[in-house]
C-alpha cells in the first residue's frame, strides 16, 4: 500500500522536478509563471499537465504550435515515481519507514541535481543547501519517533566525513572535482550514514569510483569530461538498496 502511494506521489513530484530542472539553473521562479511552451509561449492546458498521461495525449508535441516536447519529461516523472516506490519498499524492509520523508526529499533533489549537472555542469546551491536543514529536521523527527538517537549522530559524522574527503580531493586535484561536489558529499554522507557505516563506505566509494571512471573515459575519448555529481548520487542510491 505504502509503495503504491509513494509511486503516485513520485509521479506528481516528478512533474514539479521538470520545472525545477529547467528553471532553477536559470534563476527563475518555480512557481510563476505557470508551465508554458518554450517555443510559442502558450500556457500548458490543465488537462495536458497530467504527469506522463499528458505527454502521451499530446503525442509528445505542443498542442498549439506542434513543437516536439522532449521525452525527458515523462521519463523524469515515471523514474521519480518508481524510485519513490522502491524507497518506500526498502525502508519498510529496514523498519525505517519514519525516515521515508527524508529519503524521498533526497531522491527528488538527487534526480534534479543529477540532470542539471549532466546538462550544465553545475550543482545549484538553491537545491543543495536547503536540503541540509530539511533532511536534518526529517531525520531528527524519525529518530525521535523511533527513540533511536545514534543513527542521527552517525548521520552528522558521516556528513562531515564524506564532505571532508571530497574537500581533500578538491585541494589535491581541483581540476577533477569542484566545491559543488563537496557540498553534495555532505548531503550524501548524512543520508547514507543514517542507515549504517557500511552504507556510507560503500556508497561513497562507489560514487567516487564511478566518477573517476567517467572522467577517465571522457578524457580517453577526447569528449567533454562528465561531471562527478550524478555518479555520486548513483553510488548513494545503490548503497541504499544493496547494503
Amino acid at each position: 500500500m505504502i509503495p503504491a502511494l509513494a509511486l503516485l506521489l513520485g509521479v506528481a513530484v516528478g512533474s514539479f522536478l521538470n520545472v525545477v530542472i529547467h528553471r532553477v539553473p536559470r534563476h527563475e521562479s518555480v512557481v510563476r509563471p505557470a508551465s508554458r511552451c518554450p517555443q510559442c509561449g502558450n500556457p500548458i492546458r490543465s488537462r495536458h499537465n497530467l504527469p506522463v498521461v499528458g505527454w502521451l495525449i499530446l503525442r509528445g508535441r505542443c498542442a498549439d504550435c506542434g513543437t516536439p516536447i522532449s521525452v525527458r519529461y515523462p521519463l523524469v516523472e515515471l523514474a521519480t515515481g518508481l524510485l519513490f516506490a522502491a524507497l518506500a519498499w526498502r525502508l519498510d524492509r529496514l523498519d525505517l519507514l519514519p525516515a521515508l520523508p527524508a529519503y524521498l526529499w533526497f531522491a527528488g533533489a538527487g534526480i534534479a541535481l543529477a540532470l542539471i549537472d549532466l546538462e550544465l555542469r553545475v550543482l545549484p546551491n538553491a537545491i543543495v543547501l536547503p536540503s541540509y536543514p530539511v533532511i536534518a529536521v526529517l531525520l531528527t523527527a524519525s529518530a525521535a519517533w523511533q527513540h533511536e538517537w545514534w543513527p542521527l549522530a552517525r548521520a552528522g559524522l558521516g556528513a562531515a566525513a564524506l564532505a571532508g574527503f571530497f574537500l581533500l580531493l578538491v585541494l589535491i586535484a581541483p581540476a577533477a572535482t569542484g566545491r559543488g561536489d563537496v557540498k553534495l558529499a555532505g548531503l550524501l554522507g548524512g543520508v547514507l550514514a543514517y542507515l549504517s557505516w557500511s552504507s556510507l563506505l560503500i556508497g561513497g566509494f562507489t560514487g567516487f569510483v564511478l566518477g573517476v571512471a567517467a572522467i577517465a573515459v571522457g578524457r580517453a575519448g577526447q569528449k567533454t569530461v562528465l561531471p562527478f555529481g550524478p555518479f555520486m548520487i548513483a553510488g548513494a542510491l545503490l548503497a541504499i538498496f544493496f547494503v
